[in-house]
């Protein structure tokens, strides 16, 4: 049974996945899990992983949720020795790997979706814009982590771990650029982050760049998913909870 992936590319943790894995040349069967209308809920991804969350992979019997342990397992089981920069054998290298993957989740992923929840679905949900006051401070915190990030994981250096790209960069940018598909330009005024993210795009590939960020950067067509699939009923109470 050939390797399969359940990803939906709205999702930064998927197109993390998806990137590397056709970076890579892993040989994979793309499972298209359709977040925007709730298919992560149906029964027959419940069979697939009752966590009812993307990425999924799934090598024969084994199955493994939680895109930073498959991006392990992937780069641990199909590295070489010209792939070994993405999650270094060296022990310092790979600890700042693991540094960044650990920092990012209550850091940029947080801070990056918040924004992006904020910009692109709570409007469409509510009818409304967020309060001035709450999305001031989500971009307060957002502005924070990008700080953090070009003094602290950066640090003057190409890559987070130096001269090569890893894992940890790109994890990095499909976060960054989740804020980015509702028309913030996060890059502007900050060129040191706009120079890595040349960068990653380059090493990366600017046609897979681009396929993979193709669909967040066209989120104007949710709101008439959402009113199609009955979602926006669905969404509301979780809306509720961040106001509340």
């Amino acid at each position: 049974m050939p390797l399969e992936l359940y990803l939906d590319l709205h999702s930064q943790p998927c197109r993390s996945v998806f990137i590397f894995a056709k970076k890579t040349n892993i040989p994979f069967d793309f499972k298209f899990v359709d977040l925007a209308t709730g298919q992560q809920y149906g029964e027959d991804f419940g069979k697939i992983s009752v966590v009812r969350k993307v990425p999924v992979m799934r090598d024969g019997d084994f199955i493994l949720t939680e895109s930073v342990a498959i991006l392990k397992y992937l780069a641990e089981k199909f590295g070489t020795s010209d792939s070994d920069h993405w999650y270094p054998a060296d022990l310092q290298k790979r600890a700042r790997v693991n540094e960044y993957l650990s920092w990012q989740h209550a850091a940029m992923r947080a801070h990056g979706s918040k924004v992006f929840w904020f910009r692109a679905i709570v409007p469409i949900i509510t009818g409304s814009d967020v309060p001035k006051e709450k999305m001031d401070s989500a971009m307060e915190d957002l502005t924070l982590s990008l700080k953090v990030f070009e003094e602290k994981f950066l640090d003057n250096r190409p890559f987070i771990i130096g001269e090569k790209i890893s894992l940890a960069d790109l994890v990095a940018i499909v976060e960054i650029m989740q804020p980015v598909g509702t028309g913030l330009d996060l890059f502007e005024n900050r060129p040191t982050l706009s120079a890595w993210r040349d960068r990653v795009k380059k090493e990366l590939g600017e046609a897979l760049f681009d396929e993979a960020h193709k669909t967040i950067m066209d989120v104007a067509c949710l709101p008439q998913t959402f009113e199609n699939n009955g979602m926006l009923e669905f969404l509301k109470p979780k809306i509720q909870k961040m106001f509340n």
